[in-house]
């Protein structure tokens, strides 16, 4: 088969949770870009329909949905939602976060609530759309975690800034647990036609600081943070034919950061 169609992602159907945010967005415009019709999701359904417009107006064939990670309810609607709109589902990106935990010392209710979209609300909804995919006759799923799922925080990257540096540990804890979910979903869902895999990303540019920037590019290889075209073209792979042969793995995009 030639290349360009084993990356193509025509006729296929795939909800990006969390589709406005920095990743989200460009995640979103890939898969699009490959052809998919694409259901971008946000708690706040106007967000999300903002985001569809956008690139509708380029061409590319992009819905919106609501879901809220909070809310049983909410999810089980974006299912319904799915098979009555397009019938079943080819590819799940798992992408959508809540940060509630504000530094080390926040107060422990933050934590829990934490927990309950981005642990307890992720896995339910992770498992919904997973069956829905297996019912549709199977697809990919990409989860999106972060290198500080793999290692403790480098707070040498924070020296010389201000405001900065005091990490919240449920990013380390949500990331770590995401990863070996996916192996889990991997072995769990054995000769259902569904792959898991996991994307880590390093740090992505964002106008931080600059002498965050600073400490942080000159440990990189290639010497710059991520931008937003970076992680485009790897879920495309992992959501195509070309990525067929691609299961229970953890891909670190970090620019060689942790070589």
């Amino acid at each position: 088969m030639n290349v360009k169609e084993l990356l193509s992602l025509k006729d296929k159907v795939i909800v990006v949770t969390g589709g406005s945010g920095n990743y989200g967005k460009c995640i979103v415009e890939g898969l699009a870009e490959a052809d998919a019709t694409v259901i971008t999701t946000s708690r706040d359904l106007k967000r999300a329909e903002t985001t569809a417009q956008r690139f509708r107006e380029q061409g590319l064939l992009v819905d919106a949905m609501e879901v809220d990670q909070d809310n049983y309810e909410s999810m089980l609607m974006l299912k319904h939602n799915i098979i009555e709109r397009y019938g079943g589902l080819d590819g799940f990106v798992n992408n959508a976060v809540s940060r509630p935990v504000k530094g080390y010392r926040a107060p422990i209710e933050q934590f829990e609530a934490s927990m309950r979209a981005n642990a307890t609300g992720m896995f339910f909804l992770l498992r919904e759309l997973s069956d829905l995919i297996v019912q549709s006759g199977g697809g990919s799923v990409v989860n999106i975690a972060s290198m500080m799922g793999m290692k403790g925080p480098d707070l040498s990257n924070y020296e010389g800034t201000t405001g900065m540096g005091d990490l919240p540990a449920d990013y380390f804890f949500h990331n770590a647990g995401l990863i070996n979910l996916s192996r889990y979903m991997t072995k769990m869902l054995t000769g259902k036609n569904i792959r898991f895999n996991c994307i880590s990303p390093g740090g992505l540019f964002n106008n931080q600081p600059e002498q965050f920037v600073t400490n942080y590019c000159k440990k990189v290889p290639l010497g710059r943070m991520a931008n937003t075209d970076d992680i485009k073209g790897l879920v495309v792979l992992l959501m195509s034919k070309a990525g067929e042969y691609i299961n229970g793995e953890n891909v670190l995009l970090d620019g060689g950061l942790n070589a």
